[in-house]
């Protein structure tokens, strides 16, 4: 068959003792995928090593090194660890598997094998490789245009952090699921990424806004929701909705589309009180910073008007997670990279 110059077939790692049970792979697999091999588990960890494969399959009864023993240390090692490893074995017991799965493979072929169900099994796993980096292509873009609206503003990348993580906080608190809470994380550095579309003689204006700049202000909800696009579900979904909505207040007198209550989606709600309390507590160019002491109070003074009056309490007990973000992430270290802390 035929390939281009770069050939961009995924490339598979095949380990097993027995070279006639490679060539059974081979003769199954070499038209779809590109192959190395290796005959026992040091030359595997050798091989995975100098080139992290899109796939291992890997057998377990061999000398010196056996498949579960290997397959931890691909798990232990920061560059194989995503590898996603299926046993190819004759051992046939139950304890077998489970010790297999144990170890960190993601599937368990028993010999002899069938050639439908190992390029089933094969193109199933790589599918959800594939799934699993366009996710984290799509979280590295959310983070990237959060520190775009960073860049132009007087906020600081220690603010896009702590708010997120005062928000994930917030989110774990009051009952939502670790997942939810994770996509609030890396959705909530967007919240203001509109900002790039305002000039900035109004967005860098030390002092006070005009009624004619504040309403330019006001733009940068729905100018956010534009860049973000619309999107089904996920994480770009609730970054487009924090983005337009994270400035309505639970009274109704928030702005663009002057929501009320429970109409404000609840990403929202939570990133408000995250942004304002945040906010208060850092200095600008145009104010002194509050005390957490002074902030929280504003925060309970504002419960039922500004923010949410059940999500208000709930905030104000997480005092002790709320003071070790500010403690991490605070304005005199050297800033990391987003990705690096979310």
């Amino acid at each position: 068959m035929l390939r281009s110059h770069e050939d961009r077939r995924p490339r598979l790692l095949l380990v097993d003792d027995e070279p006639t049970n490679l060539h059974v792979l081979r003769q199954i697999l070499g038209d779809d995928y590109r192959l190395q091999f290796a005959t026992d588990g040091a030359k595997a960890l050798q091989l995975a090593q100098q080139q992290p494969p899109d796939l291992i399959l890997l057998d377990i009864m061999m000398p010196h090194i056996n498949g579960y023993d290997v397959c931890r240390q691909l798990k232990q090692n920061l560059a194989t660890q995503g590898v996603p490893v299926i046993f190819v074995t004759a051992l046939s017991e139950m304890e077998d598997e489970e010790q297999g799965f144990e170890a960190g493979g993601v599937d368990y072929l028993l010999k002899p094998v069938r050639a439908s169900i190992v390029k089933a099994r094969v193109k199933n796993h790589l599918s959800l490789v594939r799934v699993d980096t366009l996710r984290e292509s799509r979280l590295q873009i959310v983070q990237r245009l959060g520190r775009a609206a960073e860049y132009k503003d007087n906020e600081t990348g220690m603010h896009v952090l702590r708010m997120s993580h005062f928000s994930h906080a917030l989110a774990l608190a009051i009952g939502c699921s670790p997942e939810w809470a994770d996509d609030l994380l890396h959705a909530a550095p967007m919240h203001d990424v509109g900002k790039i579309g305002i000039p900035d003689a109004v967005l860098l204006k030390p002092g006070p806004l005009d009624d004619a700049e504040w309403a330019i202000m006001r733009q940068h909800p729905h100018i956010g929701a534009e860049i973000i696009g619309e999107h089904e579900s996920g994480i770009l979904q609730m970054a487009r909705s924090i983005a337009l909505t994270h400035h309505e207040k639970w009274d109704g007198s928030g702005y663009p589309l002057g929501l009320r209550a429970q109409a404000i989606p609840l990403a929202a709600r939570i990133v408000a009180i995250a942004d304002v309390f945040d906010a208060l507590t850092s200095e600008r160019p145009y104010k002194q910073a509050w005390s957490v002491d002074k902030a929280l109070a504003h925060i309970s003074a504002q419960a039922g008007a500004h923010f949410d009056p059940e999500l208000v309490p709930a905030f104000l007990g997480l005092r002790a997670q709320i003071e070790a973000i500010r403690q991490r992430w605070h304005e005199g270290m050297v800033e990391p990279a987003v990705e690096a802390c979310l």
